[in-house]
Protein backbone atom coordinates (compact mmCIF):
# COMPACT_ATOMS: atom_id res chain seq x y z
CA UNK A 1 0.00 0.00 0.00
CA UNK A 2 1.58 3.48 -0.88
CA UNK A 3 1.65 6.55 0.95
CA UNK A 4 -2.13 8.52 1.03
CA UNK A 5 -1.54 10.90 -2.03
CA UNK A 6 -2.72 14.21 0.53
CA UNK A 7 -3.63 17.23 -1.57
CA UNK A 8 -1.10 20.02 -1.92
CA UNK A 9 1.89 17.51 -0.25
CA UNK A 10 4.91 18.38 -2.02
CA UNK A 11 6.43 15.48 -4.16
CA UNK A 12 9.92 14.96 -2.43
CA UNK A 13 7.62 14.72 1.07
CA UNK A 14 5.56 11.86 -0.17
CA UNK A 15 9.02 9.76 -1.33
CA UNK A 16 10.57 10.69 2.33
CA UNK A 17 7.53 9.05 4.03
CA UNK A 18 6.91 6.23 1.41
CA UNK A 19 10.80 5.48 1.42
CA UNK A 20 12.06 6.71 5.33
CA UNK A 21 13.27 3.35 6.05
CA UNK A 22 15.80 3.37 3.45
CA UNK A 23 16.57 6.67 4.60
CA UNK A 24 17.38 6.08 8.40
CA UNK A 25 19.53 3.42 6.83
CA UNK A 26 21.53 6.57 4.63
CA UNK A 27 21.65 8.31 7.89
CA UNK A 28 24.78 7.01 9.51
CA UNK A 29 26.91 7.27 6.24
CA UNK A 30 25.34 11.07 5.93
CA UNK A 31 26.49 12.06 9.14
CA UNK A 32 30.03 10.15 8.92
CA UNK A 33 30.97 11.98 5.97
CA UNK A 34 29.39 15.60 7.09
CA UNK A 35 31.47 14.72 10.86
CA UNK A 36 34.67 13.20 9.46
CA UNK A 37 34.84 14.75 5.84
CA UNK A 38 32.80 18.24 5.21
CA UNK A 39 33.44 20.25 8.46
CA UNK A 40 36.84 19.22 8.55
CA UNK A 41 37.34 21.23 5.07
CA UNK A 42 37.00 24.48 7.08
CA UNK A 43 40.65 23.59 8.30
CA UNK A 44 42.06 24.30 5.38
CA UNK A 45 41.81 28.22 5.98
CA UNK A 46 44.55 28.12 8.52
CA UNK A 47 46.90 27.84 5.69
CA UNK A 48 45.94 31.46 4.90
CA UNK A 49 46.24 32.83 8.39
CA UNK A 50 49.63 32.49 10.59
CA UNK A 51 47.79 30.09 12.78
CA UNK A 52 48.26 30.17 16.89
CA UNK A 53 46.43 27.33 18.81
CA UNK A 54 45.91 29.31 22.13
CA UNK A 55 44.42 32.47 20.03
CA UNK A 56 41.93 30.65 18.25
CA UNK A 57 40.68 29.46 14.92
CA UNK A 58 38.80 33.18 13.95
CA UNK A 59 41.70 35.08 16.18
CA UNK A 60 44.37 34.37 14.36
CA UNK A 61 46.07 36.57 12.04
CA UNK A 62 45.60 36.44 8.46
CA UNK A 63 48.31 36.17 5.97
CA UNK A 64 47.29 35.31 2.92
CA UNK A 65 49.05 33.46 0.47
CA UNK A 66 52.52 33.81 2.78
CA UNK A 67 52.66 30.62 3.55
CA UNK A 68 52.68 29.45 -0.03
CA UNK A 69 54.77 31.55 -1.62
CA UNK A 70 57.84 30.25 1.59
CA UNK A 71 57.04 26.71 0.30
CA UNK A 72 57.49 26.96 -3.18
CA UNK A 73 60.56 29.28 -2.40
CA UNK A 74 61.45 26.84 -0.48
CA UNK A 75 64.90 24.90 -1.63
CA UNK A 76 63.36 21.49 -0.75
CA UNK A 77 60.64 22.25 -2.46
CA UNK A 78 61.55 21.18 -5.52
CA UNK A 79 63.56 17.55 -3.82
CA UNK A 80 59.95 16.76 -2.33
CA UNK A 81 58.16 17.08 -6.03
CA UNK A 82 60.83 15.08 -7.67
CA UNK A 83 60.70 12.81 -5.49
CA UNK A 84 56.90 12.67 -4.77
CA UNK A 85 56.41 12.36 -8.98
CA UNK A 86 58.95 9.73 -9.16
CA UNK A 87 57.45 7.38 -6.62
CA UNK A 88 53.83 8.43 -8.30
CA UNK A 89 54.32 7.37 -11.62
CA UNK A 90 56.19 4.61 -10.24
CA UNK A 91 52.89 3.51 -8.57
CA UNK A 92 50.86 4.22 -11.61
CA UNK A 93 53.09 2.46 -14.01
CA UNK A 94 54.15 -1.08 -12.32
CA UNK A 95 51.54 -1.07 -9.54
CA UNK A 96 48.08 0.31 -10.93
CA UNK A 97 48.25 -2.52 -14.19
CA UNK A 98 49.30 -5.68 -11.91
CA UNK A 99 45.73 -6.27 -10.29
CA UNK A 100 44.20 -6.19 -13.94
CA UNK A 101 47.03 -8.76 -15.32
CA UNK A 102 46.44 -10.94 -11.76
CA UNK A 103 42.34 -10.76 -12.61
CA UNK A 104 42.74 -10.89 -16.34
CA UNK A 105 44.98 -14.27 -15.33
CA UNK A 106 42.16 -15.66 -12.62
CA UNK A 107 39.87 -14.91 -15.06
CA UNK A 108 41.27 -18.26 -16.85
CA UNK A 109 41.56 -20.38 -14.58
CA UNK A 110 38.38 -23.06 -14.86
CA UNK A 111 39.26 -24.74 -11.75
CA UNK A 112 37.31 -23.80 -9.05
CA UNK A 113 38.86 -24.57 -5.64
CA UNK A 114 42.13 -23.90 -7.44
CA UNK A 115 41.26 -20.04 -8.04
CA UNK A 116 39.67 -19.91 -5.05
CA UNK A 117 42.84 -21.39 -3.03
CA UNK A 118 45.05 -19.03 -5.65
CA UNK A 119 42.59 -15.48 -4.32
CA UNK A 120 43.21 -16.48 -0.71
CA UNK A 121 46.49 -16.33 -0.62
CA UNK A 122 46.52 -13.43 -2.60
CA UNK A 123 44.51 -11.44 -0.25
CA UNK A 124 46.02 -12.21 2.79
CA UNK A 125 48.94 -9.64 2.52
CA UNK A 126 46.52 -6.57 2.58
CA UNK A 127 45.25 -7.24 5.90
CA UNK A 128 48.75 -7.37 7.24
CA UNK A 129 49.93 -4.19 9.33
CA UNK A 130 52.47 -1.55 7.10
CA UNK A 131 54.35 -2.22 10.11
CA UNK A 132 54.64 -5.72 9.97
CA UNK A 133 55.79 -5.33 6.36
CA UNK A 134 58.26 -3.36 7.30
CA UNK A 135 59.76 -5.34 9.68
CA UNK A 136 59.86 -8.35 7.23
CA UNK A 137 61.89 -6.24 4.49
CA UNK A 138 64.42 -5.52 6.95
CA UNK A 139 64.53 -9.03 7.95
CA UNK A 140 64.99 -10.53 4.35
CA UNK A 141 66.92 -7.48 3.27
CA UNK A 142 69.71 -6.51 6.14
CA UNK A 143 73.35 -7.30 5.50
CA UNK A 144 73.40 -8.73 9.03
CA UNK A 145 72.16 -11.88 8.34
CA UNK A 146 69.34 -11.65 6.13
CA UNK A 147 67.87 -14.29 3.41
CA UNK A 148 68.44 -12.05 0.44
CA UNK A 149 71.93 -11.20 1.10
CA UNK A 150 72.87 -14.63 2.63
CA UNK A 151 72.34 -15.85 -1.11
CA UNK A 152 73.14 -13.09 -2.99
CA UNK A 153 76.51 -13.31 -0.71
CA UNK A 154 76.67 -17.33 -1.26
CA UNK A 155 76.47 -16.47 -5.38
CA UNK A 156 78.83 -13.36 -5.73
CA UNK A 157 80.52 -13.05 -2.71
CA UNK A 158 79.39 -9.47 -1.77
CA UNK A 159 76.45 -8.41 -0.25
CA UNK A 160 73.83 -5.50 -1.23
CA UNK A 161 72.90 -2.92 1.00
CA UNK A 162 69.57 -2.42 0.29
CA UNK A 163 68.19 -0.35 3.50
CA UNK A 164 70.69 2.09 2.82
CA UNK A 165 71.52 2.70 -0.86
CA UNK A 166 68.88 5.30 -2.20
CA UNK A 167 68.91 3.84 -5.27
CA UNK A 168 67.16 0.81 -4.00
CA UNK A 169 64.56 2.37 -2.13
CA UNK A 170 61.99 3.62 -4.62
CA UNK A 171 61.54 -0.30 -5.99
CA UNK A 172 61.33 -1.09 -2.79
CA UNK A 173 58.59 1.31 -2.29
CA UNK A 174 56.96 -0.06 -5.07
CA UNK A 175 57.61 -4.10 -4.56
CA UNK A 176 55.58 -4.05 -0.94
CA UNK A 177 52.38 -2.29 -2.12
CA UNK A 178 53.11 -4.73 -5.04
CA UNK A 179 52.93 -7.47 -2.08
CA UNK A 180 50.90 -6.27 -0.54
CA UNK A 181 47.60 -4.53 -2.16
CA UNK A 182 47.89 -6.18 -5.65
CA UNK A 183 45.35 -9.41 -4.45
CA UNK A 184 43.06 -6.70 -2.92
CA UNK A 185 42.92 -4.82 -6.25
CA UNK A 186 41.93 -7.82 -7.93
CA UNK A 187 38.50 -7.78 -6.44
CA UNK A 188 36.90 -5.50 -8.30
CA UNK A 189 38.15 -6.52 -11.86
CA UNK A 190 37.08 -9.34 -10.99
CA UNK A 191 33.65 -8.58 -10.09
CA UNK A 192 33.59 -6.62 -13.60
CA UNK A 193 34.71 -9.70 -15.73
CA UNK A 194 31.75 -11.74 -14.10
CA UNK A 195 29.90 -9.10 -15.53
CA UNK A 196 31.08 -9.44 -19.30
CA UNK A 197 28.60 -11.55 -21.32
CA UNK A 198 29.09 -14.39 -22.00
CA UNK A 199 27.31 -15.00 -25.48
CA UNK A 200 29.99 -11.90 -26.81
CA UNK A 201 32.58 -15.20 -26.03
CA UNK A 202 30.65 -17.63 -27.64
CA UNK A 203 30.20 -15.38 -30.93
CA UNK A 204 34.01 -14.95 -31.11
CA UNK A 205 34.58 -18.47 -30.46
CA UNK A 206 32.04 -19.19 -33.38
CA UNK A 207 34.02 -16.84 -35.41
CA UNK A 208 37.51 -18.67 -34.97
CA UNK A 209 38.46 -16.04 -32.32
CA UNK A 210 41.77 -17.34 -30.44
CA UNK A 211 42.28 -17.00 -26.94
CA UNK A 212 44.28 -13.82 -26.82
CA UNK A 213 42.02 -12.57 -29.38
CA UNK A 214 39.10 -12.76 -27.30
CA UNK A 215 41.00 -11.31 -24.19
CA UNK A 216 42.14 -8.43 -25.94
CA UNK A 217 38.45 -8.02 -28.25
CA UNK A 218 36.38 -8.76 -25.76
CA UNK A 219 37.57 -9.62 -22.25
CA UNK A 220 39.11 -5.76 -21.89
CA UNK A 221 37.05 -3.64 -23.71
CA UNK A 222 34.17 -4.99 -21.68
CA UNK A 223 36.01 -3.81 -18.32
CA UNK A 224 37.68 -0.83 -19.88
CA UNK A 225 35.01 1.74 -18.35
CA UNK A 226 35.98 0.40 -14.69
CA UNK A 227 39.83 0.40 -15.47
CA UNK A 228 38.75 4.17 -16.74
CA UNK A 229 36.77 5.14 -13.61
CA UNK A 230 39.72 3.35 -11.11
CA UNK A 231 42.55 5.22 -13.00
CA UNK A 232 40.67 8.82 -12.24
CA UNK A 233 40.25 8.08 -9.11
CA UNK A 234 43.80 7.10 -8.40
CA UNK A 235 45.03 10.55 -10.23
CA UNK A 236 42.79 11.89 -7.79
CA UNK A 237 45.08 11.22 -5.29
CA UNK A 238 48.84 10.91 -7.83
CA UNK A 239 50.28 12.95 -5.00
CA UNK A 240 49.50 10.95 -1.93
CA UNK A 241 52.56 8.49 -1.44
CA UNK A 242 51.19 6.89 2.07
CA UNK A 243 53.06 8.30 4.69
CA UNK A 244 52.91 5.75 6.65
CA UNK A 245 55.56 3.27 4.91
CA UNK A 246 57.46 6.07 3.58
CA UNK A 247 58.33 7.06 7.37
CA UNK A 248 59.25 2.98 8.07
CA UNK A 249 60.91 3.06 5.55
CA UNK A 250 63.19 5.83 5.78
CA UNK A 251 66.26 6.27 7.46
CA UNK A 252 69.53 9.02 7.38
CA UNK A 253 71.38 7.15 4.15
CA UNK A 254 68.56 7.36 1.70
CA UNK A 255 66.35 10.28 2.90
CA UNK A 256 67.19 12.38 0.06
CA UNK A 257 64.99 9.86 -1.90
CA UNK A 258 62.99 9.38 0.92
CA UNK A 259 61.53 12.77 1.15
CA UNK A 260 58.06 13.27 0.07
CA UNK A 261 55.45 16.07 0.80
CA UNK A 262 53.23 13.33 3.25
CA UNK A 263 56.65 12.93 5.57
CA UNK A 264 57.53 16.40 5.29
CA UNK A 265 54.02 17.84 6.29
CA UNK A 266 54.58 15.36 9.21
CA UNK A 267 57.97 16.83 9.97
CA UNK A 268 57.31 20.34 9.97
CA UNK A 269 53.41 20.31 11.25
CA UNK A 270 53.71 17.88 13.70
CA UNK A 271 57.21 17.61 15.28
CA UNK A 272 57.78 21.45 14.44
CA UNK A 273 53.92 22.86 15.23
CA UNK A 274 53.88 24.84 11.53
CA UNK A 275 50.34 24.19 11.23
CA UNK A 276 49.18 26.91 9.03
CA UNK A 277 52.68 25.84 6.87
CA UNK A 278 51.44 21.81 6.75
CA UNK A 279 47.95 22.68 5.66
CA UNK A 280 49.31 24.90 2.83
CA UNK A 281 50.84 22.02 1.78
CA UNK A 282 48.37 19.82 1.89
CA UNK A 283 45.86 22.05 0.70
CA UNK A 284 48.43 22.52 -2.46
CA UNK A 285 48.39 18.36 -3.06
CA UNK A 286 44.49 18.56 -3.14
CA UNK A 287 44.52 21.41 -6.10
CA UNK A 288 46.73 19.25 -8.04
CA UNK A 289 44.05 15.65 -7.64
CA UNK A 290 40.86 17.93 -8.30
CA UNK A 291 42.77 19.56 -11.09
CA UNK A 292 44.14 15.40 -12.15
CA UNK A 293 40.54 14.32 -11.77
CA UNK A 294 38.59 17.14 -13.94
CA UNK A 295 41.37 16.48 -16.41
CA UNK A 296 41.59 13.04 -16.90
CA UNK A 297 38.03 12.65 -16.96
CA UNK A 298 37.61 15.09 -19.18
CA UNK A 299 40.33 12.92 -21.53
CA UNK A 300 37.93 10.33 -20.95
CA UNK A 301 35.30 11.76 -22.28
CA UNK A 302 36.98 12.44 -25.44
CA UNK A 303 38.42 9.23 -25.69
CA UNK A 304 34.49 7.96 -25.74
CA UNK A 305 34.76 6.54 -22.34
CA UNK A 306 32.26 7.32 -20.03
CA UNK A 307 34.23 8.85 -17.66
CA UNK A 308 33.40 9.60 -13.73
CA UNK A 309 31.01 11.90 -14.13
Amino acid sequence: MGVPQLLGSPRWLLRLKRDRWLYLLLLPGLLYFLVFKYLPMWGVLIAFQNFQPYVGFWSSEWIGFEHFKIFFANPDFLRLLKNTLILAVYDLVFFFPTPIIIALLLNEIRISVFKKWIQTLIYIPHFISMVIVASMTYVFLTTQGGIINEIIFNLTGGKINFLADPSWFRPMIILQIMWKETGWGTIIFLAALAAVDVEQYEAAIVDGATRWQRLWNVTIPSILPVITILLILRLGNFLDNGFEQIFLMTNSLNRTVADVFDTYVYFVGITQGAFSYSTAIGLFKSVIGIILIYGSNWVAKRTGQEGLY
